[in-house]
């Protein structure tokens, strides 16, 4: 039986090089994103099937699920990777800039996990990995509310991975440093400029077909340029006084 995988963001970039490596390993593909001509042209190429949608949105997330249910019976992997850089001034502040940001990679991710879990469940469990970045990790003041919504998917993916381990999904993200995809594309003759390595989007698909299968639920993959994914390790909070442990909840 083939693997069936739901991608966001797949019309180009990190979502795109995903998508052809997990089909040439036999993986039927259902493609999401906003630029419904690039998704769908890829969706050809791979012989998959493809949503043109607006990830910020509830509904893209619901029909994404049954578009692969209704196609391919099942779905066994989830990478919800669709992502925009934040840019938002606060001295200067765009609310609706803000709310796109926001939505796009927070909702994004919420909308596509809730969604996800049903048919998730009814397939026998599965993995969902999450496009995060270096900034989910540490403070990027180059961009504070893209640095906040990066945040907020590890926070998730963090909580979660407890909770459905018990339901056999597993639920990971990805942490990588700048990458050369269109998300960086007004960036990248400085970086080259600067003599700053980037990632290309086919390291990043490596590490995320191997956040997949990672062992340890939960776990934060740093992807740089020219070293291995490493698993990122917290080096945890004091706990109160005492030696207490908190009731449970």
């Amino acid at each position: 039986m083939s693997t069936v995988a739901l991608i966001t963001g797949a019309a180009s970039g990190i979502g795109a090089a995903v998508a052809r490596r997990l089909a040439a390993g036999g993986a039927r593909c259902v493609l999401v994103d906003l630029d419904g001509e690039g998704v769908e042209r890829l969706a050809k190429e791979l012989g998959g099937a493809w949503l043109a949608a607006d990830v910020s949105q509830e509904e893209a997330s619901l029909e994404a699920v049954a578009l692969a249910e209704r196609r391919f019976g099942r779905l066994d992997l989830v990478h919800l990777n669709a992502g925009v850089s934040g840019q938002v001034d606060l001295a200067d502040f765009d609310v609706a800039r803000y709310r796109q940001v926001v939505g796009v990679n927070v909702d994004g991710v919420v909308f596509g996990v809730r969604a996800s879990l049903p048919l998730l469940i009814r397939s026998g469990g599965g993995a969902i990995v999450a496009t995060s970045s270096l900034a989910g990790l540490v403070a990027f003041s180059g961009d504070p509310i893209y640095t906040m919504t990066k945040h907020a998917v590890v926070g998730l993916v963090r909580a979660l991975a407890e909770p459905l381990a018990v339901q056999n999904i597993r639920i990971n993200a990805v942490c990588p440093g700048f990458t050369d995809t269109p998300l960086v594309a007004e960036s990248r003759e400085m970086f080259v400029d600067a003599g700053f390595p980037l990632l290309t989007a086919e390291d990043v698909a490596a590490a995320v077909e191997s956040a997949f299968y990672a062992d340890t639920p939960g776990t934060l993959l740093v992807v740089q340029p020219g070293r291995q994914p490493v698993p990122y390790r917290y080096a945890g909070v004091p706990g109160p006084a005492g030696g207490q442990r908190p009731p449970a909840l």
